[in-house]
């Protein structure tokens, strides 16, 4: 199994790697600009370089970024739609530009426009931001865009399954669109994977509603909230209201083996929380 964590960027992008390498990640996942800010400074060819050099030589893989929390692709107001695009266009050139093979998303909220309004919406922008490209030959972006799966929390969209398969099948370039999966999000949106039971069942209706070779990442994160709370909030592998067994029976699945799996559990300065929270969901691995 791939497993790392969501690392910090201070002082640099290119300290992403050697923080992975630190907290005993084999892959890590990165915000390649601050996450609460429209703007940000841009990628040099220096912090690119430093970044692939040090990926390199700790041989932790940068396997995503995430976009910033700012962007909504279905909302309906105008300028906030505008700087959403534009905001996610240059999220899509920073991560294409550090050789990341996934950008992953939330849907975004449709803030009382509607579900179905906020679905297209997103759709719809998906392909505009595709055809952009960043290649000069006009090939099209190398990366993947990740759906992740939500709580569904306030009026956020992408809390069922149907919700991402929507906006999939309306997406013209549909092998550049895959899904990230959250634990603690599809718990807290009401899929029981807390026993084998539940747990079959949530992936077979994944794979019957949107396929499972759609599925390229993982968020591994325990609930602090309860099933079907709707409300997000990550809490320590094994310590909150989803429990062991159902991060055990995904680590052993042996149709997710080549899956990256990031932790965004809570933590402080140091790696200690990731440390351990890594070594409890290796612990759970089966040696055969």
């Amino acid at each position: 199994m791939f497993l790392g964590a969501h690392m910090s960027i201070e002082g640099g992008v290119e300290n992403a790697p050697l923080r992975g390498k630190k907290a005993g990640c084999q892959v890590i996942q990165i915000f390649t600009k601050n996450n609460n800010r429209w703007n940000s400074r841009q990628l040099t060819d220096k912090d690119i370089n430093s970044f692939k050099k040090n990926s390199f030589d700790t041989g932790v893989i940068p396997s995503a970024s995430h976009t910033a929390y700012l962007i909504n692709l279905a909302s309906p107001n105008t300028e906030i739609y505008k700087k959403s695009l534009e905001a996610f266009s240059d999220e899509m050139e920073r991560a294409e530009r550090l050789g990341l093979p996934y950008l992953i998303f939330h849907p975004g909220a449709h803030l009382g426009s509607g579900e179905n309004t906020g679905l297209k919406r997103i759709a719809d922008s998906i392909n505009i931001l595709l055809k952009k490209g960043s290649h000069p030959k006009g090939c099209g972006y190398q990366l993947m865009l990740l759906l992740e799966t939500t709580a569904g929390q306030g009026s956020h969209l992408g809390y069922k399954f149907e919700h991402l398969s929507e906006i999939i099948e309306t997406v013209d370039e549909k092998e550049k669109i895959g899904v990230c999966l959250d634990t603690c999000h599809i718990f807290a949106a009401g899929y029981d994977i807390s026993n084998e039971y539940g747990y079959k069942k949530t992936f077979e209706d994944f794979n019957k509603i949107i396929g499972i070779d759609r599925l390229k990442a993982f968020h591994i994160n325990d609930s602090k909230k309860g099933l079907g709370s709707r409300v997000d909030r990550h809490e320590h592998i094994g310590k909150g209201k989803i429990g062991l067994t159902a991060f055990k029976l995904l680590l052993n699945d042996a149709q997710f083996k080549n899956i990256p799996m990031i932790i965004e559990t809570p933590k402080g300065k140091t790696m200690r929380e990731d440390r351990k929270n890594l070594s409890v969901l290796k612990g759970l691995i089966r040696v055969d």
